[in-house]
């Protein structure tokens, strides 16, 4: 049901970029470095792009979603508003102004520079901390899950503070995922899993 609703998404996705914006404006500016920092923190536990690393299952692919639309030479700004449209109206199991302002901005300026573009360079969002709550941020945990150690407040997952899970739970969900959880095993190495795993058990709730 998720894979035909992501299936449908893109003719509407297609529309619009034809429109050149939604109703909230033309997106103007952005930083896309910001703007991949953010995404990785905010949106890749439910989105998959691969110049972020992002494997998430939840809510569409965006490279799948974008390709088709540069390939019949929308203009990456098309697509820019496109991406803040559904920042600021989101639907579904996406929570509206996950991201706002000028942060909302570097976010989909950065989605617009990469989603589907085979010229992009991809650097693959690789995971580089080894401390626990470092490994939680990268990983984009926050953007499914509330933990308040972590700052984070994601609404899709489990609230991690009401859960209170065992480390030897925690650490069988991050490794092979379930229900619209990816499996981090491959994308985190043994020893960053075990790293978020023991953080997450000792600091939830607290």
């Amino acid at each position: 049901m998720r894979r035909a609703a992501g299936l449908l998404l893109l003719p509407v996705v297609a529309a619009l970029v034809v429109a050149g914006c939604g109703t909230g404006g033309m997106a103007a500016g952005g930083d896309a470095t910001n703007g991949k920092t953010l995404f990785n923190q905010k949106c890749a536990g439910c989105h998959t792009l691969a110049d972020a690393g992002a494997q998430g299952k939840i809510g569409p692919n965006l490279d799948d979603a974008f390709a088709p639309d540069r390939k019949q030479g929308f203009k990456q700004s098309s697509i820019q508003s496109l991406v803040l449209d559904q920042i600021r109206f989101a639907q579904g199991t996406m929570p509206p102004m996950l991201v706002t302002g000028h942060d909302a901005q570097d976010v989909a300026a950065y989605v617009a520079a990469v989603a589907g573009n085979t010229n992009a360079a991809p650097s693959n969002g690789k995971v580089t901390a080894t401390d626990g709550k470092s490994v939680f941020v990268q990983a984009g945990c926050g953007s499914c899950h509330t933990l308040k150690a972590a700052g984070s407040s994601g609404t899709v997952g489990p609230n991690l503070d009401q859960l209170k899970a065992a480390e030897p739970r925690v650490l069988k969900q991050v490794t092979n995922g379930g229900a619209v959880m990816p499996a981090f095993k491959g994308r985190l190495t043994p020893a960053q899993i075990q790293a978020v795993a023991k953080y997450v058990a000792s600091v939830a709730g607290k």
